[in-house]
């Protein structure tokens, strides 16, 4: 990974800010969702866990960007945090009844584990926390991509290449466990992926019943 490291550094602006703008691409995919959402009227059939874990997820990151005195990453996980809370909020108008307060429950939760895992950095042995700390993400980011499992092609593709930018500027940064984390996520999306090519969307579909004749 040395060798790789060295022969992209001179990259490195290049190689985050085409990491940064399309992981911001990615953030806007939650309109996707929330326009099914709005179209339908209310959120029966959607979960809030996308949303919520991509709020927990970018505010670990910004803490996570600031151990590794990264401006770039810093930048891109606020610009996620925002849009990912107007999606909560968003999804949150359009739920109904008492599902309101499963919701209200998934945030506490939410908030909880941000807060303790925030509280923990804070208190641990400063020659530990990034390697803890890593494993912590690394354990969420596979959370969170287990969570989406079934998005549209575009929206997964476009994960694995978000997976792929971040992979070589973790590398470039020579930080094990943003390389570790990004690896993990390119191999579930190359799996999701797989899923396309193996089960197109065409081949599932049985074919016609013949109609009976009638006597």
């Amino acid at each position: 990974m040395e060798s790789i490291a060295v022969a992209l550094q001179p990259y490195k602006d290049t190689v985050g800010l085409t990491a940064a703008i399309v992981t911001v691409v990615q953030f806007f995919s939650g309109v996707l969702a929330l326009n099914a959402i709005r179209r339908q009227g209310n959120t029966r059939g959607f979960s809030a866990l996308p949303f919520l874990g991509g709020t927990v997820f970018c505010l670990l990151n910004i803490q996570f960007g600031q151990m590794l005195r990264d401006d770039g990453m810093i930048r891109v996980n606020f610009i996620g945090l925002a849009l990912n809370l107007l999606y909560v909020c968003a999804f949150y108008l359009y739920t109904e009844g008492p599902a309101k307060t499963a919701v209200w429950g998934q945030i506490g939760l939410a908030g909880a584990l941000t807060a303790g895992v925030l509280s923990y950095v804070q208190y641990e042995d400063p020659q530990l926390v990034e390697f803890r700390f890593g494993l912590i993400l690394t354990g969420l980011l596979w959370t969170l991509k287990k969570s989406t499992e079934g998005l549209p092609f575009p929206i997964i593709f476009l994960g694995a290449v978000v997976s792929f930018a971040w992979l070589l500027y973790g590398i470039i940064l020579r930080s094990n466990f943003l390389v570790v984390q990004n690896l993990i996520a390119l191999a579930l999306s190359a799996v999701q992926l797989s899923l396309f090519i193996i089960f197109p969307s065409g081949a599932a579909k049985p074919p016609p019943t013949p109609a009976k004749k009638r006597n």
